[in-house]
């Protein structure tokens, strides 16, 4: 397995996404997957505090236990959907308490890479990164990251830190797959390269849409992630528009010799800006597979091929 870097960590270039854990995975099941992480060279797993109440980081705190120094753990918080009314994630009190929070369910003394769930535009950033660059001089926190940020916040939250003397973002973690391509084209990418912040894209697979298990003109297959959940949620990523990509997408995989997912995971870890790419799982199977679709090295070629059947 690949290792590359965020700050000063070294992380596995597939890393696995738990927010399924303590949702549609129970306590034997984030087991299972964790184990088979681990066993496929897998270091780096992202969590969150909002991911079904805490009990993700309870979960994947409990299957770590015994083997806790051998991985990086990685968590979130500050997410909209979890704060109170009124509570700024940002805000130094709000960082700490949930910090604390956060370590007691994960039950370590230590979050590897501490990352900002949600921009807070109310909390000056040099408040937040005051509090994190607290937490680290404790020990608490190693490296610090931010998610859905724009190329002119990560640019200004780095300015400030250097103005400051605090600790920058390592990371920033957005929305990024084959089919949502905002990050290369919006800026963020060129400025994660100018700062030297690593680039974690969450949503790599698009829940699923991205293993060619849905195709055009077929029902969506019984007990998947896109199934079982509201079809006004499962339309943020299926659509007849969207499976008509995909089988191009599949034909020009087939005729390289690679299948869709190898080409899904694979446009990311070519992509030398790309840290870790935290594709989720339910079962240890795919966890194996994830990791063995990551080793096609796509060339300029490849990708401008790919680029045009996007449209």
């Amino acid at each position: 397995m690949e290792l590359r870097r965020i700050g000063r960590l070294d992380v596995s270039v597939v890393g696995l996404g738990c927010n399924n854990f303590g949702g549609r995975t129970d306590a034997d099941g984030t087991r299972a997957v964790v184990d088979a992480a681990i066993d496929a060279g897998i270091t780096y797993f992202d969590t969150a505090e909002v991911y079904n109440d805490g009990r993700s980081e309870e979960l994947l705190g409990a299957a770590l236990k015994g083997r806790r120094d051998d991985v990086i753990v990685a968590t979130k918080w500050g997410h909209d959907s979890d704060l109170a009314e009124g509570e700024r994630g940002g805000d130094p009190a709000v960082v700490r308490r949930r910090l604390e929070a956060s370590l007691q369910r994960l039950g370590t003394d230590r979050v590897d890479h501490y990352q900002m769930h949600r921009p807070d535009p109310w909390t000056p950033v040099e408040e937040t990164l005051g509090a994190l660059a607290e937490l680290q001089a404790e020990g608490k926190v190693v490296e610090i990251g931010a998610t859905h940020l724009t190329a002119d916040q990560l640019r200004h939250a780095h300015a400030v830190a250097g103005e400051r003397s605090l600790p920058a973002w390592a990371s920033l973690q957005n929305y990024s797959s084959l089919l949502t391509r905002d990050p290369e084209t919006d800026g963020v990418y060129d400025a994660c390269a100018e700062l030297g912040v690593g680039f974690v894209p969450y949503f790599p697979l698009e829940s699923g849409l991205l293993t060619g298990k849905y195709r055009l003109g077929s029902p969506m297959p019984e007990g998947s992630r896109l199934a079982g959940i509201p079809a006004e949620r499962a339309g943020r990523f299926i659509n007849d528009e969207r499976l008509a990509v995909v089988e191009r997408l599949i034909a020009w995989a087939a005729e390289h010799g690679h299948t869709l997912l190898d080409l899904a995971m694979s446009w990311h870890t070519s992509n030398p800006l790309v840290a870790s790419v935290i594709a989720g799982a339910t079962r240890p199977e795919q966890v194996a597979a994830n990791v063995a679709a990551a080793g096609w090295a796509l060339t300029e070629t490849d990708r401008a091929e790919v680029v045009a059947l996007l449209g």
